[in-house]
């Protein structure tokens, strides 16, 4: 296929089951950000945070070295604000990396991207608590060769993971593996020919679209980061292209050209927005995909992400519930642009803010007044600045300004390095949903 081209439980189950179909209508609850790209079919409460799930990289040396969750306190009104509230170890560095709630949000899957282990946390029983219910220790083998689990995107009683790369030789031709939510596999679905490369994945199932963007293999993305910049042919080896699915079928209908591996995408959450931002990493930009009045998508580029000469390696987004701010989270020069998009042909720059020495992911609370930062990257990518601290950073948002709430240094608690952020809730398990999914 040618770039470009057309080719023709209980009550929070049933909580679950209602946002997903409210999804698909469009029909809008109250608002609510989009939560580090978790899926439409997650049930989502409007508020105040109780807890912030932070999935771990273990470190050699620091505390008992393992990849781990850990679960801060995210609410002023309850005790342990602020702090380390639970931590669970998995035994182990795998290269802890990203994660996602399943559709009844019971349950919150996260990966490493080493060694494609896959571990499953009950958050439900006791959401200040969660709990290692089991692991998925042969993902490779069950998925056919796929490795390097990356984006877990819930669907309708299942999981899709998004891989980066396969056992063959390492590289960049990769697919998206199907579970069910009680780990049985169901499929694996291969990249197209012209876009065989991996990374994040979202749907909307308004459109009956799902998109996928792209990012390099597993025997480039495990070097030294300041290796792999200074190698033009190792530079190469990331990808050029975002995929446009029929999410329904899981086939590919178009390829669109977006340079400069495009690792995370966010579709716009509000009805009858039929667009989607992108950001590349070593093309340091951000770009729109948006649906055209003959039903395809155009890709265009909209901003630069700082200056794109010095790669200063934005690597995710957030986007507000009212589709306004667009947060974007530098890995290099540890930095943050907010981006008013209300306009999303013609965003605008309205805040650069130095967050830390390097930034690994930004996550915006559910009514958009704060906004969580964590440090961390990959392994091998860390530490390469101008210090080796790890952090996790929660900021208040005004439309504005960024003001500091708090800061939990987890190199010093020796925890290790975060990365992936995930919300908490109490009232959830009580049945007071407050919201739905958008």
């Amino acid at each position: 296929m040618k770039p470009g081209a057309w080719v023709p439980r209980q009550a929070v189950v049933v909580v679950a089951m209602l946002a997903a179909a409210l999804a698909v209508v469009g029909v809008g609850g109250a608002v609510h950000a989009d939560e580090v790209g978790q899926s439409p079919y997650v049930p989502n409460i409007v508020g105040q945070e109780d807890f912030l799930y932070v999935w771990t990289q273990g470190v050699d040396g620091l505390g008992d070295g393992s990849d781990k969750l850990v679960t801060l306190g995210a609410n002023p009104d309850l005790p342990h604000y602020g702090e380390v509230i639970a931590s669970v170890s998995v035994g182990g560095r795998h290269g802890a990396h990203h994660g996602g709630f399943t559709d009844d949000r019971r349950q919150l899957w996260v990966g490493g991207v080493e060694d494609s282990r896959i571990f499953i946390f009950d958050v439900a029983s006791d959401p200040a608590n969660p709990e290692l219910l089991h692991s998925i220790v042969d993902f490779p083998e069950r998925s056919g060769g796929v490795v390097g689990p990356y984006t877990f995107l819930a669907l309708p009683g299942s999981m899709l993971i998004s891989g980066l790369s396969n056992t063959r030789d390492g590289g960049v031709k990769t697919g998206l593996v199907e579970f069910t939510n009680r780990g049985e596999f169901v499929r694996t679905t291969w990249m197209p020919e012209g876009a065989v490369h991996g990374a994040d994945v979202a749907v909307n199932p308004r459109l009956n679209r799902m998109l996928t963007g792209s990012f390099t293999g597993r025997s480039t993305y495990t070097r030294d980061l300041r290796e792999l910049m200074a190698n033009p042919d190792l530079l190469e080896s990331f990808g050029s292209t975002v995929v446009v699915w029929d999410l329904h079928v899981r086939k590919p209908v178009q390829i669109l050209e977006v340079p400069g591996a495009a690792v995370e995408i966010r579709w716009a959450l509000r009805p009858r927005h039929d667009y989607a931002f992108a950001v590349t990493a070593l093309g340091s930009q951000l770009w729109g995909v948006f649906r055209q009045t003959d039903g395809t998508f155009r890709a265009k580029r909209l901003a630069d992400i700082g200056d794109p000469s010095s790669r200063p390696l934005p690597v995710d987004l957030s986007l507000s519930s009212n589709d306004r701010y667009l947060f974007v989270a530098s890995f290099r020069d540890g930095g943050v642009r907010v981006f008013d998009v209300s306009d999303p042909d013609e965003p605008e720059k309205i805040l650069a803010q130095k967050i830390g020495s390097q930034l690994g992911s930004v996550a915006q609370s559910w009514d958009g007044e704060r906004v969580y930062f964590s440090s961390s990257l990959l392994p091998n990518w860390d530490g390469r600045g101008e210090s080796e601290e790890q952090f996790v950073r929660a900021f208040s948002f005004d439309g504005e300004d960024l003001e500091p709430l708090f800061s939990v240094d987890f190199a010093r608690l020796g925890l290790g390095n975060p990365h992936g952020m995930y919300f908490g809730s109490l009232s959830l398990y009580k049945g007071r949903v407050a919201g739905v999914s958008r």
